[in-house]
């Protein structure tokens, strides 16, 4: 990649990085420590409360794996203390091989900076912010995002199992259940065409996602995935961060084709947008 390209890139992801921590354009601090907000019927809520607005936002960069090394340094206040090592992750070599060509490569080659939507936990780092609309009428609940193409992701409360012969998508097909005061939420069905998390972490078309929604208070949104891709692990393993809601914060209109300023990024390889490269077998 070429001297101007790489640093458009860096000035891009950092740009983002400086909106998310400006407390006016996120929509404002948290505000006073208070319990995590109920439902009429005792459910725990993901989001605002009647009258209220705001977001969930990540507190600074966050990591699925503890990497010392990586040029996104997670804060103390993001981090889960128990999150795995990055040298334990159980990866296969290849997959392994691929994360660190991808963590030398500085995010240069990540689909979320070309727009493409952004699957699992990479969803939820992004400085925009993510909102959480439940509709009991409809036994769903809806995740939208800014960051990327400005998508909605469904989550179907219902009972109902995956469908046979998905078609892979960027976020899958989701389903989900309260464990209490957690969503569990299982998806299946995804493309190759994002990346996990900021990190570079891979994935193939075997990948299944357990994600835990929790909010120990109103504040603090805690985010905890297994990941069990049997294409590119030996073995599941969980990693996970908090974010932080900014209260008052609305999502906004962003095109992100209109926001890139790196139009070359936006078409890229074969082998960045997909796992298809040397390294993989």
């Amino acid at each position: 990649m070429n001297t101007l390209l790489r640093f458009l890139l860096i000035t891009f992801a950092l740009a983002g990085l400086a909106l998310g921590q400006n407390p006016q354009r996120a929509g404002g601090p948290a505000g006073p420590a208070r319990p995590a907000p109920r439902w009429p019927d005792g459910r725990l809520n993901l989001g605002a409360p009647p009258g209220e607005k705001g977001l969930w936002a990540p507190a600074g960069i966050v990591q699925l794996s503890v990497n010392p090394n990586s040029v996104n340094r997670a804060g103390a206040n993001s981090r889960l203390p128990d999150n795995i090592k990055l040298e334990d992750v159980p990866f296969q070599p290849w997959a392994r091989a691929l994360h660190a060509a991808r963590q030398a490569a500085f995010e240069s080659d990540e689909p979320h900076t070309r727009c493409k939507a952004s699957g699992g936990a990479r969803q939820f780092i992004t400085p925009y912010g993510v909102e959480f609309v439940e509709m009991p009428e409809e036994k769903r609940i809806y995740i939208f995002d800014i960051g990327g193409p400005h998508t909605i992701r469904t989550i179907y409360m219902d009972g109902r199992p995956h469908p046979k012969n998905l078609e892979p998508g960027y976020y899958g097909h989701s389903v989900g259940r309260w464990e209490a005061d957690a969503l569990v939420v299982d998806t299946v069905g995804f493309n190759e065409r994002f990346w996990i998390d900021r990190e570079g972490t891979p994935h193939t078309e075997q990948l299944h996602l357990i994600e835990r929604f929790s909010r120990p208070d109103f504040n603090t949104l805690r985010y905890e995935v297994t990941v069990d891709d049997p294409g590119a692990y030996t073995a599941p393993w969980t990693g996970g961060f908090l974010l932080r809601w900014s209260a008052n914060a609305e999502l906004f209109e962003y095109v992100c084709q209109d926001n890139n300023r790196s139009p070359e990024g936006m078409v890229g390889t074969g082998d960045s947008v997909l796992r298809a490269t040397p390294i993989v077998p």
